[in-house]
């Protein structure tokens, strides 16, 4: 089967991927749609670091192919969209209704493919740019049948971690603030969680003017191309500061930007190793400065939903679907999403 491979030095669209059954607990996906996220580059440039060879891509959706043994939630034929989140559903993080911080599905990286006899391992739990791929049955959400599942990949990841950033983490109350530095995929998705949660003032800052329309499409009440512009719009500061972008002086300007008792959220991924500064007498005002894994989510009960506001035309899917390429145009995919040519690009098969 087809799949796109990463050796440490290279990436490759290769045709001999193999795939192990599902055993107890597991789910096999036939993969119909996968979204590029930066996420996926930043294991090629380094800026993750991950064991190789690897079969990338973790935002995706297909139809169950087949379930192993104890899995009662789904059943071939059933459309799903795909979670990173492999987490156990028995530890205190789980019990506490946290699953992204269950230790358990953090940094453990299994091997169900094999490629010439050589096992390779799997990227976020999820590796959707591979013809199939094989999830716990926790990350395979059951999605109604009317949903594009190139939209519907997007929820397993750009979705699910900047709308969860909003609603989950940030909690972003009916008349707020709100300030999204970068208006890529998560962006536009924190941008619309704002919209959701009821926030009045919500802006919007990129420096490519041509995002502005897409911008506000989204949620956004005011566009800028540079941080310097914000307080004129909110002169006491925001309630919410998001960072979407992953360069340490943004994540700084983010914090500058903040009113009293205001918060600053990081889900832009800058190197392993970056170091990030701010005035430590800044913070004395209650403000916060948040980290946020995958929206802070919890994904058999959040991604329902947003395929409910989906339903609703309250949430948005398929405006987030710039251009789709077959899995073989990966080369093209991710040159338009390193140029910033695409909100998200969908590779399909």
């Amino acid at each position: 089967m087809r799949g796109v491979v990463f050796d440490g030095r290279k990436v490759d669209v290769v045709d001999d991927l193999e795939i192990r059954d599902p055993g107890p607990g597991e789910v096999l996906v036939a993969v119909a749609a996968a979204g590029l996220c930066h996420s996926d580059l930043s294991v090629i440039d380094g800026t993750i670091p991950f064991p190789v060879p690897v079969v990338l891509g973790h935002e995706g959706a297909g139809v169950v192919e087949a379930v192993g043994a104890g899995v009662t939630h789904v059943a071939a034929g059933d459309h799903v969209a795909l979670s990173t989140i492999a987490s156990c559903g028995a530890c205190a993080e789980c019990n506490r209704g946290r699953p992204t911080m269950c230790r358990k599905a953090i940094g453990m990286p299994d091997r169900p493919f094999s490629r010439g006899g050589e096992p390779l391992y799997q990227f976020a739990a999820n590796s959707a740019f591979a013809e199939r791929t094989l999830v716990k049955a926790v990350q395979a959400v059951k999605i109604p049948e009317d949903i594009p599942l190139t939209s519907a990949a997007l929820i397993g990841c750009g979705v699910v971690t900047g709308v969860g950033a909003a609603l989950n983490r940030a909690k972003v109350d009916r008349g707020d603030s709100v300030v999204v530095i970068g208006t890529g995929g998560i962006g536009l998705n924190v941008l619309q969680g704002a919209r959701i949660a009821g926030a009045t003032k919500i802006v919007a800052v990129d420096s490519n003017p041509g995002k502005e329309a897409v911008a506000r499409q989204f949620g956004a009440t005011h566009f800028l191309e540079s941080v310097e512009g914000v307080k004129s719009i909110l002169p006491n500061g925001a309630d919410h500061a998001f960072e979407c972008v992953g360069r340490v002086e943004l994540i700084r300007a983010a914090i500058d930007l903040l009113d009293r008792h205001g918060q600053a959220v990081l889900l832009g991924v800058p190197a392993a190793t970056a170091e990030a500064s701010f005035t430590v007498s800044s913070l004395f005002l209650d403000k916060s400065i948040l980290g946020c894994r995958y929206g802070s989510a919890r994904p058999q009960r959040d991604f329902a939903l947003y395929a409910e506001l989906y339903g609703e035309g309250r949430l948005l899917l398929d405006e987030l679907v710039t251009a789709t390429y077959p899995v073989e145009d990966f080369a093209k995919a991710a040159g338009d999403a390193e140029a910033g040519r695409v909100a998200r690009g969908v590779l399909t098969f």
